[in-house]
């Protein structure tokens, strides 16, 4: 499947996935950005993308992230929505930055992954009750 993509800074490379075995592409930060401790900060991602209908695209920091810069995603993930592709619409990963120094995310630094997960619609059926038994509530596994 082709997915249609722009990039802001055409001097910067297109998002590869790095071996054949990579279910993520790496994003390039555009440009440097500076992120105070403790603070949230958006770096841009570089490119706008159209993800195909019936698929979101989910952004994760790449594992090593972290550890390298300090930083992670105040939500865990970021989701990109089949419609956010207008010409201002560039992926910005959003970061936290849990340490105590200014951290900087430079021009060209791989600081996040994008994987196309397929979505299906569902519609919702109020219930008075969903079941008889319940397994415990929230934590009832552990």
């Amino acid at each position: 499947m082709q997915v249609k993509i722009q990039r802001i800074d055409k001097a910067l490379p297109l998002p590869k996935y790095e071996t054949a075995g990579s279910v993520g592409f790496d994003f390039v930060a555009r440009e440097d950005t500076l992120i105070a401790p403790k603070s949230i900060g958006l770096v841009p991602g570089n490119v706008v993308v159209e993800v195909p209908a019936n698929y979101m695209l989910l952004v994760s920091l790449r594992s090593s992230t972290p550890r390298k810069k300090g930083l992670l995603m105040p939500h865990g993930i970021g989701v990109i929505d089949h419609d956010y592709c207008g010409p201002h619409d560039e992926v910005k990963i959003q970061v936290y930055n849990f340490t105590e120094s200014a951290v900087t995310v430079a021009r060209g630094d791989r600081i996040a992954q994008g994987i196309f997960v397929h979505i299906d619609k569902f519609e919702f059926e109020e219930v008075a009750q969903i079941r008889e038994k319940s397994r415990g509530g929230f934590g009832s596994t552990g």
